[in-house]
């Protein structure tokens, strides 16, 4: 599902899609977003994680950010015939609106670089 420029995800089996994780914890496909406004398009997959607040989830919540970018993100963008200068994964207790502050929400975000095929971390 190829979403609009700066749209969501409207397809409700693409946002209810459950993803295995190398941590084993519950994650799910809330929305992805394209954007152009940084100067270059970033793609930023959104997922919730109920459990990452949760000391031992947070602790393995770098590899699992690392599995989505290589065995989720980048599959979908070549499905999807997407060109991305970035990829951005995100883990959140909830939903929460893009942009929306919401302290009493843990969400956890990397940065990664499409490059061969792979996955290049490039932190903030």
């Amino acid at each position: 599902m190829l979403v609009g420029l700066g749209a969501t995800c409207t397809n409700a089996q693409a946002a209810a899609q459950r993803v295995e994780v190398p941590s084993g914890q519950e994650v799910t496909l809330h929305e992805v977003l394209i954007d152009d406004a940084p100067g270059a398009r970033w793609v930023r997959f959104r997922f919730v994680a109920p459990r990452i607040g949760e000391a031992g989830a947070r602790a393995a919540a770098g590899a699992d950010m690392d599995h989505l970018c290589a065995q989720f993100a980048l599959p979908y963008l070549d499905d999807q015939g997407i060109e991305a200068a970035r990829i951005v994964i995100s883990l959140a207790e909830r939903p929460v609106p893009f942009g929306q502050a919401a302290p009493d929400t843990t969400q956890l975000f990397e940065q990664y670089r499409p490059e061969d095929g792979a996955c290049i971390w490039d932190g903030f």
